[in-house]
């Protein structure tokens, strides 16, 4: 256990409650960055898309179930991947379990990628996730959306995802975007969100970062691909790759894990 400061009841309550107050300035702040998140102007989609679903092919319309809204988790697992990114398996493990809570409340959550239907299938029932997931294999709705990039992007080194231009460093990564539909069928993209955006969504995050030692990330890169593994992984030898994708010790046990 590492050294702290030990002091008694009456000096904790004190530094408590000054933290308190820090805390609630932060929740207020939350509260108004949330309503400007809302606020912001919608976008009309033009292009119909298709993906592969469990039933055949299914448009955009189709993914929202019945819902007004739709929340689309952008991932990362491209075709001949054998299993998804270890990060985006991190994410739907907390997503799963909240599936009614989002139905209640008029919203749909899907996962996309562009691998095919097979291959993200075969995965999400290892997973034992009752998320809905579809493929949009080389359709434009990854690229348009910036989560995937070209072979001419890719060769070139220059392609724009988090809203700015940069060096893709593989040719898949993740993101979350919202559409809402109105009672005439006409869909609007809301929001998008990449990189770090996503860390309020992890619970586990929030949790840890409750405990004493945190989320214990300071050494190695420095983020989740230290520790974090498929929730049936954990236990077995090996690493993640750069990629997001786990690389066991005898990697011919994944041949594709690790490849970008």
């Amino acid at each position: 256990m590492p050294t702290h400061e030990i002091a008694t009841r009456e000096t904790w309550l004190e530094a408590r409650k000054a933290l308190l107050a820090e805390e609630k300035a932060l929740t207020r702040a939350n509260d108004a960055l949330a309503a400007r998140r809302r606020a912001l102007p919608w976008v009309k989609i033009e292009t119909d898309y298709m993906f592969e679903g469990p039933d055949g092919p299914m448009s955009l319309a189709d993914l929202f179930d019945g819902k007004s809204q739709l929340i689309v988790y952008h991932f990362m697992f491209g075709p001949g991947w054998a299993e998804g990114c270890v990060g985006c398996s991190f994410m739907i493990d907390g997503v799963n379990a909240i599936l009614p809570h989002l139905a209640q409340k008029d919203v749909a959550y899907v996962a996309i990628s562009r691998a095919p239907f097979a291959e993200l299938e075969a995965f999400r029932r290892r997973m034992g996730w009752d998320i809905c997931w579809v493929s949009a294999g080389e359709g434009p709705f990854n690229y348009d959306f910036q989560v995937s990039f070209t072979p001419e992007q890719m060769a070139r080194g220059k392609a724009v995802h988090n809203f700015e231009e940069m060096t893709p460093p593989i040719k898949d990564l993740s993101g979350l975007s919202v559409f809402i539909k109105g009672d005439d069928g006409q869909i609007f993209h809301t929001y998008s969100q990449y990189g770090r955006g996503g860390e309020e969504l992890l619970i586990t995050y929030g949790l840890l970062d409750m405990t004493p030692l945190g989320r214990q990330e300071e050494a190695g890169r420095g983020n989740l691909s230290d520790w974090v593994r498929h929730h049936d992984r954990y236990g077995a030898a090996g690493e993640v790759a750069a990629t997001g994708r786990f690389v066991p010790a005898d990697a011919s046990d994944c041949a594709a894990c690790a490849a970008p």
